[in-house]
């Protein structure tokens, strides 16, 4: 048999009995793992020679055991997911599949599943039978998980260990997605599945259609087989992401009232932004896979491997900003106060300070004269992706030797098109007048932080206040700023590989085999900035609403519909999202022609190629490997040995003297990565297992780039990539034992410790600002730290608001120069009542599966340093002086998150209830683009959380099945916190809700 184990398993290892079981029962159309077979009446599947009368268990029982089986036969530790039938996965989102599996927990956007952290890191590679993915940006991790639907994949492999074979590139695993053989296939196979999604808070129902096609034959030129599954899906995800920025600090004596009141005489936290964001995406995805196997003669067979993505990820978001809101923080003293303890970093205590919990901002014209002020931002958008995988070659085995040859190649193309507004709301109340210069003028707020939840909105109660009919009247507004763009971005990938391996066993004893293979691979990622973005602070280049009213429709008033919350933002105007979208063209003319109305006839230009923010990266890598068999008594496995030599080319924009210049930046770098996995069978039922390995992990494109993109804010921080950047090495151990206790059922304990050196950590360089007038340089360069911006509006943070560009922070990369330490323990359980039919009768249809996974993290050197704004607040609190330092660590790193389902199938009746749990961690994913310099200089805190999915499915006969699944069913909301959990609530989430419902038919 050949052994390249990595495309062993691809081509499906036991898959020949796992389709034999699952294309002999009624497909169950939208059940998940969790559920039981109907046909219950063996204890144990039959597979290659089932006879005529032999009884074959089926659906969850059999998935569940083959997946069990599998894991137990591996070479290395790998984890499992199989589908109970074709296009029949755990859950809709493969992400959502992936969080099944120990040690692996998710990230969502809007609601919708998109990350995928193994063992506490998204350093992961994605494969789809066994070959490497492309994900529409500058990362490495491969496809995104929403480009995918899970009814075209049949099952889910997540390699931990790796070996000699396994392609490197990998710290937490390897995932690969699998399709079925057609070889394997023993009936034909002829699915459709109908199915709508429900979104409660954008009301609405989207369709999702998958069908499978499969069959094989015999002809005078050997056996021949194929397999075709292709879906269309839509999906519309809706959350609410409120943020509120307390870092402003207020000594003790230095405030008074809006009445002119003495304020308090101790240090508190005051308002510094309000922003209230609607998150709305709307997917629209084709997805095809087929596969064609010839076994031309005995020995010999020809594959080809095939996969289509088409997504058109349409972004439909909003913004209702309050701003300029700490220019009149000394004269607007909060009603209430809460004490927030900020906790300890790296030895410091930080204490505790008073921050704002109630109150109202009201306009002081005596203090300043147009602030705060109130904004409106479409963020109207779209990631339009078209990615492909294709593999061929043979297999060839003689009677020692066995070959594999296999070429492949990936491309992903994405184009961005964008077209998104700021609006300023100028407020005809006779109090608040225009001041002349800038574009904006005053409102009043009113904000209520109480029972942790982030709710504002304008003080209608105030004498400064507009009406509803104000904030709807487009002559209220004037146009802040405009970015329109259509960024590409091309990711390529070639490969070419060879294994051969050598059986030894006749004359070696106990290495049984020797494999060898050499990979050559070249990947290439190329992003062009195209477009053009623009604030304008003056309002003499600020057309007002009334020229484009034809464009202007009202915002979503949906934001208290997810919590009931009354306070918040529901009368504004938007450029209408639809129009953007779907004529972009003849939205941006519209607003050029209202632009050349104004007192200085702005003209906009045409997008264009920004060459400060192009990037180009070519890569080549060259992989031999050598790898040692074993079997001797109880023990078997491998050791081996995999070399990996790399160069890179990376051109991009670098300012020199002042100049953008484009340079070529070489670099290259060998590793040699040993491998060793030992496998104990100790009993019939006891698994022992041990490796060790070690990987290496490369530098996402964009974060060697030197190109730079420019954002319209003043307080978003420009990421600027680092081409010095090494790889990150990681060494891994990994040991464990399994107690197969039943044919479905596993008790599994094992531990991992992971060492890592050149950690990619984030650093911000934050501008200057005086600490009287909190005004920051506004001439290039910036000597004093951060990079000039030419096209950020100043707002407050400069006297001169008229006209764009200031210093702004800079977020990059660096490698840490310590050695991180990374350890866990993972609990698995599985079992189900089926045995005890005769005494438990309709009970022995339940089930349980649990997982649990605790991590802790340590080492490391490289640091966060607090914020200009951020400094004095934990001063205050510690009593120290700042700034002050924290090593960042491991980003999205849960120390314990758990698993646990209980599932039930009996009589054509299947239903599940998952809920899973996961710690809390730090992140730098945070709402309404705010960046380190906005969050006390620290990753944020996302707050452990909760989330509970179920469905129900009914098989109505043997060829239909109706279901219906329910996504976070209890709405669980997500909480974020900076400096520390526990510490100041900054960011809050609130996802929806989504049902799935439907039938499969199977002919």
């Amino acid at each position: 048999m050949l052994n390249t184990k990595e495309l062993g398993r691809v081509a499906g290892r036991n898959s020949r009995t796992f389709v034999k079981l699952l294309t002999g029962t009624a497909l169950v159309g939208l059940a998940m793992p969790t559920a039981l077979a109907a046909q219950e009446q063996a204890d144990t599947p039959q597979a290659d020679g089932v006879g005529e009368n032999a009884i074959v268990v089926t659906g969850i029982r059999s998935s569940l055991q083959s997946a069990l089986q599998e894991k137990r036969n591996a070479d290395s530790l790998i984890e499992v997911i199989q589908a109970e039938d074709i296009g029949k996965l755990p859950d809709q989102n493969l992400a959502e599949v992936l969080e099944n599996v120990t040690g692996v927990q998710i990230t969502r956007t809007a609601g919708v599943g998109t990350g995928v952290q193994i063992r506490g890191t998204n350093d992961n590679r994605t494969a789809i039978n066994g070959v490497t993915t492309l994900g529409s940006g500058s990362g490495r991790g491969g496809i995104n998980f929403e480009d995918v639907n899970a009814a075209i994949i049949s099952s889910v492999e997540v390699i931990k260990a790796p070996e000699a074979s396994t392609i490197e590139g990998a710290v937490g695993g390897t995932i690969n997605l699998r399709t079925i053989r057609p070889l394997d296939i023993t009936d034909t196979i002829a699915t459709v599945r109908l199915q709508g999604e429900y979104a409660e808070l954008s009301d609405s129902v989207s369709p999702r259609i998958s069908a499978s096609f499969g069959d094989n034959w015999s002809t005078g030129a050997g056996d021949m087989g194929f397999v075709i599954a292709a879906s269309y899906t839509e999906q519309e995800a809706t959350s609410l992401r409120p943020r509120v920025d307390r870092d402003n600090f207020i000594p003790a004596g230095a405030s008074v009232t809006a009445a002119g009141a003495p304020g308090p005489d101790f240090d508190f936290l005051g308002i510094q932004f309000l922003n209230q964001e609607l998150e709305n995406f709307e997917f629209e995805t084709i997805n095809i896979a087929g596969s064609f196997e010839w076994e031309a003669a005995p020995g010999f067979t020809f594959f080809v491997d095939g996969f289509y993505n088409d997504q058109e990820r349409r972004q439909d978001s909003s913004r209702v900003q309050g701003s300029g809101v700490s220019s009149v923080d000394l004269v607007n003293v909060p009603d209430t106060f809460e004490t927030v303890e900020f906790g300890s970093l790296d030895g410091v205590n930080f204490g505790s300070i008073q921050a704002a919990l109630t109150g109202t901002i009201q306009p002081n014209l005596a203090t300043d004269d147009d602030d705060p002020n109130l904004r409106f931002s479409s963020d109207t958008g779209a990631r339009v992706t078209e990615s492909s995988v294709l593999r061929w070659g043979f297999d060839w085995e003689g009677e020692r030797l066995a070959l594999r040859f296999e070429a492949s190649r990936a491309r992903a193309d994405s184009v961005s098109p964008n077209l998104s507004t700021t609006l300023n709301f100028i407020n005809p109340n006779p109090l608040t007048p225009l001041d002349g210069t800038s574009n904006d003028n005053s409102v009043p707020f009113i904000y209520d932080l109480t029972g942790g939840a982030l709710t504002f909105g304008i003080d209608f109660a105030s004498p400064f206040a507009p009406s509803v009919a104000d904030l709807l009247d487009p002559a209220n507004t004037v146009i802040d700023a405009v970015n329109i763009s259509r960024d590409t971005t091309e990711n390529a990938d070639d490969a070419i590989r060879l294994d051969l391996e050598y059986d030894t066993s006749d004359f070696l004893g106990f290495i049984t085999s020797v494999d060898a293979g050499y990979r050559f691979n070249r990947r290439s990622s190329e992003f062009n900035d195209i477009g053009f973005s623009r604030g304008f602070g003056a309002i003499a280049d600020s057309p007002s609403g009334s020229l484009i009213a034809d464009l202007l429709v009202p915002g979503p008033d949906i934001f208290g519909d997810a919590d009931g919350r009354e306070l918040a933002f529901r009368n504004f105007l938007l450029v209408d999202p639809n129009l953007s979208f779907s004529d972009q063209e003849g939205t941006y003319d519209a607003i050029q022609a209202a632009f050349l109305q104004t007192a200085n006839g702005v003209v906009l230009p045409e997008p264009d190629s920004d060459s400060d923010a192009f990037f180009s990266i070519d890569e080549e890598t060259h992989a031999a490997y050598l790898q040692a068999n074993f079997e001797l008594g109880i023990l078997r496995g491998n050791v081996g040995v995999r070399y990996v030599d790399t160069s890179i080319d990376s051109t991009g924009i670098t300012t020199l003297g002042g100049t953008g210049q484009q340079v070529v930046t070489t670099a290259g770098y060998n590793e040699w990565l040993p491998r060793f996995n030992v496998i104990a069978d100790v009993s019939d039922d006891i698994v022992l297992r041990a490796s060790f390995s070690r990987d290496v992990n490369r530098p996402d494109f964009n974060q060697l780039s030197s190109s730079v993109t420019f954002p319209t804010s003043a307080n978003a921080a420009v990421s600027i990539g680092n081409p010095g950047l090494a790889p990150e090495t990681v060494t891994a151990f990994d040991a464990s034992i399994d107690w197969y206790f039943a044919p479905a059922a596993v008790v599994s304990v094992g531990v991992f410790h992971k060492r890592r050196t050149n950690l990619f950590v984030t650093q911000l360089d934050e501008p200057f600002e005086d600490p009287v007038t909190g005004f920051r340089d506004i001439t290039d360069p910036c000597e004093q730290g951060g990079i000039f911006n030419p096209i950020a509006d100043r707002n407050i943070l400069a006297a001169d608001q008229t006209q764009p560009g200031i210093c702004v922070p800079i977020q990059t990369e660096i490698n840490d120069t310590a050695t991180t330490k990374q350890t866990g323990i993972e609990v698995a359980f599985q079992y189900d009542l089926s045995s005890f039919e005769d005494t438990l009768g309709f009970a022995s249809g339940f089930g349980i599966l649990a997982n649990y996974t605790y991590q802790d993290f340590s080492g490391g050197e490289a640091f966060n340093t607090s914020s200009g704004r951020g400094t004095p607040a934990l001063e205050s609190g510690s009593g120290q002086t700042g700034p002050f330092t924290a090593v960042q660590g491991l980003l999205d790193f849960s120390e314990n998150a758990y698993n646990v389902t209980l599932y039930y199938e009996k009589f054509g009746l299947s239903a599940r209830a998952r809920y899973t749990w996961r710690d809390a961690f730090r992140t730098l994913d945070t709402a309404g683009g705010a960046s380190l310099n906005s969050t006390f200089g620290f990753p944020t805190v996302t707050e452990s959380r909760g989330q509970l999915n179920a469905s129900v499915t009914y098989d109505v006969t043997d060829n239909i099945n109706v279901g219906i699944e329910g996504v976070n069913l209890t709405k669980s909301e997500i909480t974020q916190r900076c400096v520390n959990s526990g510490a100041l609530l900054c960011f809050q989430g609130l996802p929806d809700r989504r049902i799935t419902f439907g039938a499969t038919f199977r002919f």
